[in-house]
């Protein structure tokens, strides 16, 4: 019998994790696929407070030492469903049988929204890509395209221009929901175009990207790309449906959770960009982190 299992093991899961174990609980960490979430992508992370610059992987190294040191454990497995029992503690459904708790902190995060147009999950890995420090080095010296209005789609211009030919901008509207400094700083790059108002309508090439179709939204113009890589950036979707028969989601699918972070069902609290919020930073991830776990320590007694 754990005290708090943890779902996920992002920033907010790590979080939790270190709080819960100074807290003096037991505490297991599940996580389907790599420590980190996607921070672990970002090559700087310049916005944590007290630290003034630091690579997204360094950033969740450090998180998950600490929490190791702490004591915490973690398992890598797919949680595939929570149960309540009647003596209020929780049975997590994993594809690895079950882990009993006295309560649960899902973390899960959230992850990147497609455009949904046709041929993008064909065409992911061959020219389609969702993260730009991932696979940015595949397209050195040649053309490609950011689609977003965000800080992580102006991050992403901004890192690919340092070395492919040329990268283009292209946002549904003509504002930017991304930090005015940092579209400043974009705009003055001589390899980097805006397209704006506009989105990509198709995606061309055989057995991998050769170029896009872009429509702008308020003359219908259409007009061709030739690019060999889009990288897509519009936003995050959770992915908390495994949970939707014992907690209450949003019409997008977060979980409805204010900043105490617990949820309908005592017991279960939740913690980072999978919960409603206005706010999905690292520090809110963190401080989403410390509430749940003291919040679900103070429930296990």
């Amino acid at each position: 019998m754990n005290d708090i299992i943890i779902i996920g093991a992002g920033t907010a899961g790590l979080s939790a994790a270190i709080y819960a174990r100074r807290a003096g609980k037991k505490a297991l960490i599940l996580e389907a696929l790599s420590y980190g979430g996607q921070i672990i992508n970002t090559p700087e992370v310049e916005n944590y407070p007290g630290i003034k610059n630091i690579s997204g992987f360094d950033f969740a190294t450090g998180l998950y030492e600490q929490a190791a040191d702490l004591g915490a454990e973690i398992e890598y497995v797919r949680v595939t469903g929570i149960e309540s029992n009647a003596d209020g503690s929780k049975t997590v459904h994993t594809t690895d049988g079950d882990r009993e708790c006295k309560a649960v902190i899902i973390a899960t995060g959230a992850k990147n929204r497609p455009l949904g147009i046709e041929r993008e999950e064909e065409l992911t890995g061959s020219g389609v890509s969702y993260c730009a420090t991932c696979d940015g080095a595949f397209y050195k010296k040649k053309s490609v395209a950011v689609n977003g209005g965000g800080n992580t789609a102006i991050e992403d211009a901004g890192f690919l221009s340092n070395f492919c030919s040329k990268v283009y901008v292209i946002h549904r509207r003509d504002e930017f929901r991304a930090d005015v400094h940092e579209v400043e700083k974009l705009k003055a790059k001589e390899n980097v175009e805006f397209i704006l108002d506009s989105e990509v309508t198709a995606l061309l090439g055989d057995d991998e990207l050769t170029g896009i179709e872009v429509t702008n939204k308020k003359t219908g113009e259409k007009k061709e790309l030739e690019i060999s890589g889009l990288f897509i950036a519009i936003g995050q979707m959770p992915d908390n449906t495994a949970f939707a028969s014992v907690v209450d989601l949003d019409e997008k699918g977060y979980i409805i959770g204010k900043e105490d972070c617990l949820t309908n069902t005592p017991g279960v609290f939740t913690a980072g960009d999978c919960r409603t919020k206005a706010v999905r930073q690292l520090t809110t991830a963190a401080a989403d982190g410390a509430v749940a776990a003291l919040a679900a320590a103070a429930y296990c007694g």
